[in-house]
């Protein structure tokens, strides 16, 4: 393994280079793999093909206000968790608040303010695929 800031090997188990001290996985100048140097822009190393940066989840990106009002408003219902594929946990809350007659309403309603809150404040940045929401 290389260190991405300054190119010198390193130990597969180090956290950081004992040489400039940057951590493990910062930077991307030099190739993790061979040690090769990089542009910054680039996906893959040109000399061994290894992959420099993680790559990005694709799809459409959902709305933060959207989910958090929804959150906020029907948190309840766990719609909310429709909305950004959390089916799971969107069930779960549906559930929940139906099979109790709306006396576990009071638990999820508290549940769906919380995430709505997250979500608002970035605390909750991505749908369940992975892909960030937008503002």
């Amino acid at each position: 393994m290389f260190c991405r800031n300054c190119g010198a090997e390193m130990d597969p188990n180090a956290s950081v280079c004992v040489k400039c001290g940057v951590n493990v996985g910062k930077c991307a100048s030099y190739c993790p793999n061979c040690g090769a140097p990089t542009d910054a822009n680039a996906s893959c190393c040109v000399k061994c093909g290894s992959a420099l940066k993680p790559p990005v989840p694709q799809g459409e990106q959902k709305s933060k206000v959207l989910a958090g009002l929804l959150g906020i408003l029907l948190g309840s219902l766990g719609i909310h968790n429709f909305y950004l594929g959390n089916t799971g946990k969107a069930v779960a809350q549906l559930l929940i608040t139906l099979l109790t007659c709306g006396m576990g309403g009071i638990v999820t309603s508290i549940w769906g303010l919380v995430e709505g809150i997250m979500i608002l404040t970035g605390s909750i940045s991505t749908d369940a695929k992975g892909v960030p929401l937008k503002d």
